[in-house]
Formats: structure tokens, C-alpha cells, sequence
């Protein structure tokens, strides 16, 4: 059983977490059943971006990380305080983790400040929320992120994004990283797409 880590930060975007809830479930439960998801946060009790409130299974202290094959972290909003759990240095400590294990790590959207702000990076190919009116590029770039305008980058073992549309997409490439192209298509397939 491949364990993944859902990381969440106060402030996430539900529907950036859910993809990763729902792909890696439907191949639990439909695909080749190889994959479960835990989902850890900071605190007992997490805010979404818009106020929906979400318990974790699990916060950072009740965990080993040697236990998960993957990391997945979904984006959020600095308005509703994001920066403040995913810039934090618990949460980056576990990043770093599992860039030091060479695991894969997805992020969405501007998860990838979170990878930035950690280090790992520096002089590596990625990208981040791509709206013309964001700052965000900006930021990455201030990281030593190299960046690119892909909706996804790719480089080794990260995984990055462009924007909350592109969650599903990013959600089965891990998928697919963690078992194989064949059985996320499967899963795909039957999940409609």
C-alpha cells in the first residue's frame, strides 16, 4: 500500500484537496488498490478558503514520515491566512523531507511557493498560479525556482501547477507516479474522464 501524505495548510482550497481524496480513493476502492490517503495538518481544525471547516485525520505531531511514499499539497489563499501554515518552518520541514527522500511531491497551484519557500526549488523547473494580474511567478522566481509557462511542470520527483483547473490533472500524474500510466488511465476512464 502506497501511503500519500495530503498536507493542508489553514486557509487550503477544498476542491484543490479533494482531487487527490477522490483520484487516489477511486483507485483504492476501483483501480488497482494500491493507494491511501491521510490527511495531516498543523492544528486539530483547518478553514478552507471559503469557510469550510475540515477536521484532518491527523496533525503533524501524530506522525511518522517515514511511513508515506508521497507528498500532495493543495493550494490556498493568502487572504485566508495560507502563507501562515505553509510558510511555516513544520511545514516546511516536511517538504524538505521528502525531497531528501527523493519521494514525489505534487503541489497546486501555489503549493509551489510552499516547495519554493523550502529550498528545494533552487535552480529546478516549476511553475505557479499563471493569472496575468499575480504576483506569484514573481515570488517563485524569487525562490530560485526556474519558471516555466507550462500548466504543469515536471522535475524528477515535483510535481507543480498553474492553477486550480489543473487539479485533476496534477492529482493523476501522481497517481500514475505512485502505480503505473495504465492503471491511471483506468482509473480516469472510470471516473469519467
Amino acid at each position: 500500500m502506497k501511503k500519500i501524505l495530503l498536507l493542508l495548510a489553514n486557509g487550503f482550497e477544498a476542491v484543490e484537496a479533494s482531487v487527490f481524496t477522490d483520484v487516489l480513493g477511486w483507485n483504492k476502492w476501483e483501480g488497482d488498490g494500491s493507494t491511501e490517503v491521510v490527511t495531516v495538518g498543523l492544528r486539530d481544525k483547518l478553514t478552507c478558503t471559503w469557510n469550510f471547516t475540515v477536521i484532518p485525520e491527523k496533525t503533524i505531531h501524530d506522525i511518522q514520515l517515514d511511513e508515506f511514499d508521497a507528498l500532495a499539497i493543495p493550494g490556498g489563499f493568502e487572504e485566508a491566512g495560507f502563507y501562515e501554515d505553509a510558510f511555516s518552518t513544520p511545514f516546511l520541514n516536511i517538504i524538505q523531507h521528502f525531497h531528501a527522500n527523493k519521494k514525489p511531491i505534487a503541489s497546486i497551484c501555489v503549493a509551489s511557493l510552499a516547495l519554493g519557500k523550502s529550498g528545494i526549488l533552487k535552480g529546478r523547473k516549476a511553475t505557479t498560479y499563471n493569472h496575468s494580474t499575480s504576483k506569484r511567478k514573481e515570488q517563485l522566481k524569487n525562490f530560485g525556482a526556474v519558471v516555466q509557462n507550462d500548466l504543469i511542470v515536471q522535475d524528477e520527483n515535483i510535481i507543480t501547477s498553474s492553477n486550480p483547473g489543473t487539479a485533476f490533472d496534477v492529482a493523476f500524474l501522481l497517481l500514475e507516479k505512485l502505480t503505473s500510466k495504465e492503471n491511471a488511465e483506468h482509473v480516469k476512464d472510470l471516473m469519467g474522464f
